[in-house]
């Protein structure tokens, strides 16, 4: 693992790069906020890992010059020994230290950082808050699922004040240090044994209080504006799936990461087609001469007709699969089929010569040109062959 790397940096970065680099991936990975994903766990300790080393100057030069082992060589430095990081323990210790949350604290970082005060206070002077996530819906007809499509969303978002750049004064100079918690963002409280900690309740987290008010956004910061977003919609989705647009929900606060825009997509239903996962249905009624002599069929497809040979003797209920012809994966695994089901009609409103023709049909019919009839009757006999005479 290339600690540069892992935090998205080159080697001549400095020292405020790679806190700022930390903090946005931290954030991100946080098991507060990942709760269960054992990837953003491990993702959490890589990049705490390579900020205990690369923020130390004396570690930094040393892994500059002679690699990983060379840093964690012994038990020294606060690492947990010979060949690597440690707990997970270490990885929240380096965390709370990277956001001046060193204090002994009690409460949950989760809560002072991603919610209940709004945000956290980093030792170093700036307020940090991920944006919150937007979510959306998207109607699309069935061809449009099928074929993937392009939609265009309006989404209010909340955005970074342009007239005063985010800070929500009017000038640098309307902003003053919280005189309550001392910039801190929180206010400690030790009962017997625990120390615990919440947002102060002067600055609400914030660290600092905005004397001047910058007029367009009323000392928040941000604004809420309206965009346009374009989405593409692959082919293959179905009711209920998600799309996940990273950076498109609102502004973070203090150099905070921005939030995500979730969009669950509706499909509507087809008049002829039944969707089930990657194949398409459909019900094709035939009349019982066509079924009992075979015939030639045109049927409907997504991409255009096909023609479908039908046997003599058809059943009611049989399926023809159609290789290729129902829907994209949206994975791109290839296509589904299409199943064509036979649904054989009784003729109703018959002339009389119909009639008659029928009759006369029915008086030259047997048991073997009725295959379930047949069985139905051998099974008929055998049941009541079980009965005493």
């Amino acid at each position: 693992m290339d600690y540069y790397e892992t935090l998205g940096l080159n080697k001549g970065a400095t020292q405020d790069e790679v806190k700022k680099a930390y903090r946005k991936m931290a954030l991100k990975y946080h098991p507060d906020k990942n709760s269960g994903d054992s990837e953003a766990e491990a993702k959490f300790k890589e990049v705490s890992e390579a900020y205990e080393v690369l923020s130390d100057p004396k570690k930094r030069e040393m892994y500059d010059r002679y690699g990983k082992e060379s840093v964690f060589a012994g038990a020294g430095g606060g690492a947990a020994g010979p060949g690597g990081f440690g707990s997970m323990d270490d990885a929240l210790r380096t965390f709370m230290d990277a956001f001046g949350g060193g204090g002994g604290g009690g409460g949950s970082i989760f809560e002072t950082l991603f919610g209940g005060g709004g945000g956290g206070f980093a030792g170093g002077g700036n307020y940090v808050q991920q944006g919150a996530n937007k979510k959306a819906t998207i109607r699309i007809s069935f061809t449009e699922a099928a074929n993937g499509v392009e939609k265009e969303l309006a989404v209010t978002r909340l955005m970074n004040c342009s007239t005063c750049s985010g800070r929500g004064a009017a000038t640098s100079d309307g902003i003053r240090t919280c005189s309550q918690c001392n910039g801190a963002g929180q206010v400690f409280q030790t009962r017997g044994f625990f120390s615990m900690s919440s947002p102060c309740p002067q600055c609400h987290g914030a660290g600092q209080t905005i004397t001047d008010p910058c007029k367009e956004c009323k000392g928040q910061g941000r604004v809420r504006e309206k965009q346009h977003v374009k989405v593409q919609i692959p082919a293959g989705v179905d009711t209920g799936m998600r799309l996940k647009m990273s950076g498109y929900g609102d502004e973070g606060e203090g150099g905070g990461p921005p939030g995500d825009l979730y969009v669950f997509i509706e499909v509507d239903s087809h008049p002829i087609f039944e969707r089930e996962g990657d194949d398409l249905l459909l019900d094709l009624p035939m009349g019982f001469s066509e079924a009992a002599l075979g015939s030639k069929k045109e049927i409907p497809t997504l991409s255009g007709p096909c023609r479908l040979s039908i046997p003599e003797g058809t059943q009611p209920g049989k399926v023809f699969r159609v290789r290729g012809k129902g829907f994209p994966n949206v994975h791109g695994r290839g296509r589904g089929d299409l199943l064509v089901r036979v649904a054989i009609e009784t003729p109703t409103h018959l002339t009389e010569k119909q009639k008659e023709m029928l009759r006369a049909f029915g008086e030259t019919e047997g048991v073997d040109n009725l295959p379930r009839k047949k069985g139905f009757m051998d099974k008929i006999k055998s049941f009541f062959s079980d009965f005493p005479s």
